[in-house]
């Protein structure tokens, strides 16, 4: 397929991705009645307003998109991101909807989603941070963040876990995961600030007695990713410069 109309395509999906809360009924988290058994608190699941970063992804996505088209549309390291990355877009365009009606099958689709973006940010390297890596990396991190909150919600929703259990599990199974892709590709800033943001939020929904657990893995989580930026870039510091 010509490299233009693979630009062209990627404008189109995330243009119609940023419009499909827009065309249903949005989505700020699961809620209990979608589930066989009821609880009132996830403890997986970040506070309502934790989910705002969607309005950032959105544009920034959009805009790496608009400028793919005008000045990158036959760069290499731009194409070999751009097959896996439409995969999850055109998934994200029907995971609202989803999310609403199905919150299996939208576990499921964030899944792959999450993996597709994940494979995208890989491959685009830390090329053009502010248009292709950088974009890529807050997306494919939220959406780390995101499944293992599905994963939780599920587990306990179906009366599989405890709630509290499921949480600290998909928690452990999300810091694993982004601590090990940050370490692949520790200079991209945006993959694990968009996990830490998910773990801020867990913390402020679970700011009380009952559910400290969950609120203090999401601290540690916080502190590790902290401390792996810092370390990282201490050691990059100290490496001699090569002339």
């Amino acid at each position: 397929m010509n490299r233009q109309i693979w630009a062209q395509g990627i404008l189109v999906l995330t243009i119609a991705f940023a419009a499909s809360p827009f065309l249903t009924d949005g989505f700020g988290g699961f809620t209990k009645d979608q589930f066989p058994v009821q609880l009132d608190h996830w403890p997986a699941q970040p506070a309502g307003w934790a989910f705002s970063i969607w309005g950032v992804i959105y544009a920034w996505l959009i805009i790496s998109a608009a400028f793919g088209v005008w000045r990158r549309a036959n760069w290499e390291y731009w194409q070999v991101a751009r097959p896996t990355l439409a995969l999850s877009l055109g998934i994200g365009v029907f995971w609202i909807a989803a999310a609403n009606a199905a919150p299996l099958v939208a576990t499921g689709m964030i899944l792959i989603m999450a993996i597709a973006a994940i494979y995208a940010m890989l491959r685009s390297g830390t090329h053009d941070p502010w248009t292709l890596s950088g974009p890529i990396g807050l997306y494919a991190g939220w959406l780390t963040a995101a499944s293992g909150v599905a994963v939780a919600v599920d587990l306990s929703g179906y009366g599989i876990l405890g709630g509290q259990t499921a949480a600290l599990i998909a928690l452990s199974l999300v810091l694993m995961v982004g601590l090990g892709i940050q370490a692949l590709r520790p200079a991209l800033y945006t993959y694990p600030a968009a996990i830490v943001w998910a773990l801020i939020g867990v913390i402020a929904a679970n700011f009380s007695a009952a559910h400290w657990p969950s609120a203090a893995l999401a601290a540690l989580g916080i502190i590790a990713f902290a401390y792996r930026t810092w370390a990282l870039n201490r050691r990059d510091l100290a490496a001699p410069a090569i002339i």
